[in-house]
């Protein structure tokens, strides 16, 4: 098995679109977030009736940075209905402040071809480029 489908299963497993609360429902997008060092981790949407939520990209960003880690290698979301998605704006955004590398991340665009896309081109002339290069750090 390659590491799309590897990535797209993972994600399946986890995405179990449920209500929470009369407030809050859940997991039905979720991703997989392959991580420089080769772990993987997994996050569900959250959708809130205050738009306090959080996506399923982000979710999983959350758990990997909670784990010590903030280099991501590739990207998968999974929507409801089984396609794979590109992530939102804010997610991009998101994706891009973590590392000075952000740019090179690798996101999955259809499964059966597996067609990728890079964040840097989904986010061209990022306005923090400067910033990395000026503070020599992540």
């Amino acid at each position: 098995m390659d590491i799309w489908q590897e990535l797209y299963d993972k994600a399946r497993k986890v995405q179990k679109s449920r209500t929470i609360s009369p407030f809050i429902e859940a997991g039905c997008v979720a991703s997989a977030i392959l991580t420089k060092s080769g772990k993987i981790y997994l996050g569900v949407c959250i959708d809130t009736a205050s738009t306090l939520g959080m996506c399923a990209e982000r979710n999983a960003i959350a758990n990997m940075i909670t784990n010590g880690e903030s280099q991501i290698d590739k990207v998968v979301a999974v929507m409801e209905d089984g396609r794979v998605g590109s992530p939102c704006g804010a997610c991009r955004e998101y994706m891009m402040q973590l590392d000075k590398e952000s740019s090179e991340i690798e996101i999955l665009l259809e499964l059966e071809t597996r067609k990728t896309i890079k964040l840097k081109e989904l986010i061209p002339d990022w306005w923090g480029v400067d910033i990395f290069k000026a503070n020599n750090s992540n």
